[in-house]
């Protein structure tokens, strides 16, 4: 955006601040929806290292899940042999929000999302000390967790609205459906399977297909639920825009006393508000700061300096991290 003069005030695919409101005011421009795009918890992603690594593997993914839906077979030597790697080489990467803005769907939610569920789990199943070997059972479940979906009618998977009653009790099939599939395909165990089956299910009973308790429910359904649900919040999808940043953490914070598994909960959160000290942040006020400090007992409301003064988010309730930055 240019003044009338022709100075440069906003550069293209620059995130929107209180600061940049101020200056377009000034020169009387006011925005509308046609000038800008939601862009979800994380700023674009172009420069994180792993991207274009990370694209190919969705695409190659797209292929795999489309020949599943003909063949009704899964080719499990091509994930193992071509997605794996580099579901593990970009979790290795130490910029964590880089590889979350990289794995944020936009218009490809149903490939980018296994890629997303299969790294993030990776992620939790190494900060749990899982081995090697259970590392690479449980990446390889997440990546298949909703396999399922691809003997769902796509006029059901596609619907740009909220499905109706009948369409939703086909949809929560694919759990059943992927199932089925993975008990039958060599190479996979039971343990894996389950994960199809169970990663909707939720500690509270409240979960599907079956309203299991927590005593029932795999350790792996439960890593891979709350990466699911962190993905799935974070990502554009045909009838729901991302959710900010501060929804997402305070609706898993709340689903830890219910839903999702605490332990793993908790431990996830805590590592992802760690790893934002030092980091740029948007408030819901349009401000920009950097995190200074987390607490360890309360990881949601950091310590933000914003210019010269301090935020701090444990006693001021009037503002929380919209966007990283």
């Amino acid at each position: 955006m240019y003044s009338s003069s022709g100075v440069l005030l906003v550069p293209a695919s620059e995130v929107i601040t209180r600061e940049h409101m101020q200056i377009l005011a000034k020169h009387g421009i006011v925005l509308t929806d046609r000038d800008v795009a939601d862009v979800g918890p994380y700023a674009a992603a172009e420069s994180y290292r792993h991207q274009r690594m990370i694209d190919e593997a969705v695409m190659q993914v797209g292929q795999i899940f489309e020949e599943i839906r003909e063949t009704q077979k899964i080719p499990l030597a091509e994930l193992r042999n071509g997605i794996l790697p580099i579901v593990h080489e970009a979790c290795n990467g130490p910029d964590l929000f880089g590889l979350f803005a990289a794995l944020q769907s936009k218009d490809d939610y149903t490939y980018r999302h296994n890629i997303a569920v299969g790294a993030i789990a990776s992620l939790i199943g190494t900060w749990m000390g899982l081995d090697r070997q259970e590392l690479l059972q449980l990446t390889t479940a997440a990546l298949l967790h909703d396999v399922g979906k691809m003997f769902i009618p796509l006029d059901i998977l596609n619907k740009p609205t909220r499905l109706t009653a009948e369409e939703y009790a086909q949809m929560k099939n694919h759990t059943v459906l992927g199932y089925e599939v993975l008990k039958e395909t060599v190479g996979i165990s039971h343990r894996q399977a389950l994960v199809a089956l169970q990663h909707h299910e939720r500690m509270d009973g409240s979960g599907y297909p079956f309203g299991l308790g927590q005593d029932r429910i795999e350790k792996f359904s439960r890593i891979v639920a709350v990466a699911d649900v962190f993905h799935a919040m974070t990502s554009t999808r045909v009838y729901r825009t991302p959710s900010p940043f501060y929804k997402v953490l305070f609706q898993m914070e709340k689903d830890a006393f219910g839903a999702l598994d605490p332990v793993i909960t908790r431990l996830f959160i805590g590592k992802i508000m760690n790893d934002l000290i030092g980091r740029s942040v948007m408030l819901t006020d349009g401000s920009e700061g950097k995190i200074l400090m987390v607490q360890p007992g309360d990881p949601t409301h950091p310590l933000i300096q914003v210019g010269s003064g301090f935020v701090d988010l444990s006693k001021d309730f009037s503002v929380h991290i919209q966007q990283i930055l």
